[in-house]
């Protein structure tokens, strides 16, 4: 461990700890190593959906009804 990391108490489901200690053994990765990956994945995917957010931010939008009647209207519902 580096001194750049954080120590932290995390309350684990009894099956989802014996999982990811499963996981630690079978990949030879520590506990931490996982648990990190596992959460520096998600906050890449949530940055990757807050970039197509703002690039779509000036399309116009239309009120749900709206669109439902257009599906209507189209035969689509």
């Amino acid at each position: 461990m580096t001194d750049l990391t954080r120590r932290a108490t995390v309350y684990l489901d009894p099956d989802l700890h014996k999982a990811l200690r499963l996981k630690s053994i079978e990949t030879s990765k520590s506990m931490s190593e996982l648990i990190n990956d596992a959460i520096l994945e998600k906050l890449a995917e949530d940055a990757e959906d807050l970039a197509g957010f703002r690039a779509r931010q000036n399309e116009p939008s239309i009120p749900f009804e709206e669109f439902v009647d257009e599906l209507k209207r189209n035969g689509i519902l």
